[in-house]
């Protein structure tokens, strides 16, 4: 049993109150448009290039006719777009299809004032939300073929407009002033490009590490801080947006708000003092101390793959933020761990199976330093993320059961840094248990715990682990700076 990660001990069930507020996105998808599909629509099929719900832009009437010149000015104002390309043919369909489903003719003219004045201070441009998912159709160019796989109106116009590398409508945040943003769930979406900003990054503050012979730790003090033997139940849940606000603002470990209003420039500018300020050594609460700042990882995160308690195959690095986990059988694809393509010479039966019932699989998405958990197959995965647990007061070993077409934040740098520095206090060893905070378990079609046949996660037939590479690193960083265990004060 070789290159087996931390276990922990079998789980104890942890009952979760039927009221309790879940940051979990439901969505139901079908072949048919009702109003009831509130999201954006995902894919669920072996092609993972795109998705076959939205394939419908020519089927509906038109509700005001096309001025060619109108046209021409809107399609002026695309980013990016080669022409006589198979962008240029597809954003052009697009936004053909956005003016026959706009809910008046006069907002044609109000999408042309947003483009040339580029401000935010204009009025909404809305469609209905249950056209939504007929508006766009896949994008049959190769050059942007897995990046529109999975696409609403909302993010293919802020695609076109404004941010051609935008991925998700994760990376948007709708401005104040906007009042039909998509993430409000009224009878009419907004589609200006204008009225959404990209989700940035928010600063994370240095870490103070102790670097004066004076600093004593009590070691004992670190059990506070240690992970207790697994503990798991599984789990489902759906809450509307208003609720998945709540429960990020009220989560104990949440300090994102402190942070959310701050501009890139901001940002920017705190960075480069931090930056200049590393060399120089601060006085805290008596003890002399040094900063140490969280860095981005060429790889944000690392996956391995395991069958039952054997790992399979080589570590996937990802350095796109936007990646899928599927059972299918592309070994060369940068945005897409495939496990249908790897080997096992002991691999049982149980596994098989359950490999060919992974399908579409899980995405992760790495956005303004969150993770978020997105499961596309048709059976639902099952997630084991400490930092989760901290944030909704749970056990530390509670796993989470997503259902299909819902998504659960699982890891929040934020979060993180305030407690690694909480934790430093506590000396070496303490610190050294948030190793466990950054390693998320995730199991496919089979959960475990008390509830379930399979105590441990090593009992089940597929799964993977995923080391997040920059809170690791800055863990590191702060180690070595620490005294070793049990070092005590030479005074």
């Amino acid at each position: 049993m070789a290159d087996i990660p931390f276990d922990y001990n079998i789980d104890k069930q942890v009952r979760i109150p039927e009221d309790a507020t879940i940051f979990v996105h439901q969505r139901r998808i079908t072949d048919q448009t009702t109003s009831e599909d509130t999201q954006r629509p995902i894919h669920t099929s072996a092609n993972n290039d795109w998705n076959p719900i939205m394939s419908n832009l020519f089927n509906l009437p038109f509700a005001f006719s096309i001025n060619p010149q109108t046209l021409k000015n809107l399609l002026q104002h695309r980013k990016n777009i080669q022409p006589n390309s198979g962008d240029d043919k597809w954003s052009e369909k697009a936004i053909k299809g956005l003016i026959k489903r706009l809910t008046k003719a006069s907002m044609i003219d109000d999408l042309q004032t947003a483009l040339d004045t580029q401000s935010s201070q204009t009025r909404c441009v809305t469609i209905p939300r249950d056209a939504q998912k007929k508006l766009i159709e896949p994008n049959p160019s190769q050059t942007v073929r897995k990046a529109f796989h999975d696409i609403t109106p909302v993010v293919a116009f802020c695609r076109i407009w404004r941010w051609p590398d935008l991925n998700t409508h994760l990376e948007l945040r709708p401005n104040e002033t906007c009042v039909n943003a998509f993430q409000h769930e009224k009878d009419q979406i907004c589609v200006n490009p204008y009225h959404y900003e990209r989700v940035v990054a928010p600063f994370i503050p240095p870490v103070y590490v102790p670097v004066s012979d004076r600093a004593v730790f009590d070691s004992t003090t670190s059990e506070r801080m240690q992970i207790q033997p697994d503990s798991t139940v599984p789990m489902d849940f759906a809450t509307s947006p208003a609720d998945q606000q709540r429960t990020a603002v009220n989560s104990p470990a949440s300090v994102q708000d402190n942070y959310e209003a701050m501009t890139p420039t901001q940002a920017s500018i705190n960075q480069q003092q931090q930056q200049q300020q590393q060399v120089a050594a601060t006085n805290f609460n008596g003890i002399q101390t040094a900063p140490i700042a969280y860095a981005e990882t060429p790889f944000w995160c690392s996956i391995l793959y395991y069958e039952l308690n054997q790992r399979v195959g080589e570590i996937f690095h990802a350095s796109l933020n936007s990646l899928v986990i599927d059972g299918f059988c592309d070994p060369n694809a940068s945005d897409r761990f495939c496990l249908g393509s790897l080997t096992n010479v002991n691999r049982t039966t149980e596994s098989e199976a359950c490999r060919r019932m992974i399908g579409s699989g899980v995405r992760l998405y790495y956005i303004g330093g969150e993770v978020f958990a997105e499961c596309l197959s048709d059976t639902p995965i099952f997630v084991q993320s400490p930092s989760c647990n901290q944030r909704f007061q749970w056990h530390p070993a509670t796993v989470c059961k997503i259902p299909p077409r819902c998504n659960l934040k699982i890891f929040s740098n934020t979060e993180f840094a305030q407690m690694l520095s909480e934790t430093i206090q506590y000396g070496y060893e303490a610190v050294y248990n948030l190793t466990r905070i950054c390693a998320i378990r995730m199991s496919f079609v089979k959960g475990w715990g008390e509830e379930y046949r399979r105590r441990t996660i090593m009992s089940t037939p597929c799964w993977v682990e995923i080391h997040l590479n920059g809170p690791m690193q800055w863990l590191d960083n702060v180690l070595q700076q620490l005294p070793a265990p049990g070092t005590m004060s030479s005074k």
